[in-house]
């Protein structure tokens, strides 16, 4: 077997793409795209960025939404990602966003992302945001036996060596099970 050194590159899979949805000052929505981001602890989650409006707006009022870029919502998703709500400040409407006030913390539900994590702001630090995940909501359509399900969701992952988005794949085994066969 012959192994390919690329160097030092972000590179990871499955990447998952994070819409990261807030408030400003003024209560208007943003959302922006962000990709180096992960599940840390059972209620937190950790995203790399830099400073932008989003972590500005973090600053100003402690909370976000963390939602899942889906399969039919590339476009928008993409647009979050490649445009700046400080040159475009209703980037949020041009996407064809709809926002709802998250019950739970003080940051927008995005009406056509059907999965987000309401989170508090617990750092932001070195370029990483660490937030508190107070609730996990999903849509009901996205649903199947009370539980979320990723066939109905279709998650995208970002694929950073061919700048492109991939729809999650076929079941490949059962978690804390297969595993048995070698006990």
């Amino acid at each position: 077997m012959s192994r390919v050194d690329f160097g030092v590159k972000p590179v990871m899979y499955p990447m998952p793409v994070l819409i990261i949805g807030t408030y400003d000052e003024n209560g208007v929505p943003n959302a922006m795209n962000a990709a180096w981001g992960m599940i840390t602890d059972r209620n937190e989650i950790s995203i790399s960025m830099s400073e932008h409006k989003t972590t500005e707006n973090i600053a100003k009022t402690g909370a976000f939404t963390v939602s899942m870029a889906t399969e039919d919502t590339v476009i928008p998703c993409d647009y979050v990602g490649i445009e700046s709500a400080g040159k475009v400040p209703d980037k949020f409407t041009r996407a064809g966003f709809h926002a709802t006030k998250s019950e739970k913390v003080n940051a927008p539900l995005i009406d056509e992302l059907p999965m987000a994590l309401e989170c508090k702001c617990k750092s932001f630090d070195n370029g990483i945001l660490i937030g508190e995940i107070v609730n996990v909501n999903a849509d009901e359509r996205i649903l199947t036996d009370g539980k979320i399900d990723p066939k109905k969701l279709k998650p995208i992952t970002y694929d950073p060596v061919n700048n492109t988005y991939i729809g999650l794949g076929e079941v490949a085994g059962k978690a804390f099970g297969d595993g048995m066969q070698l006990k």
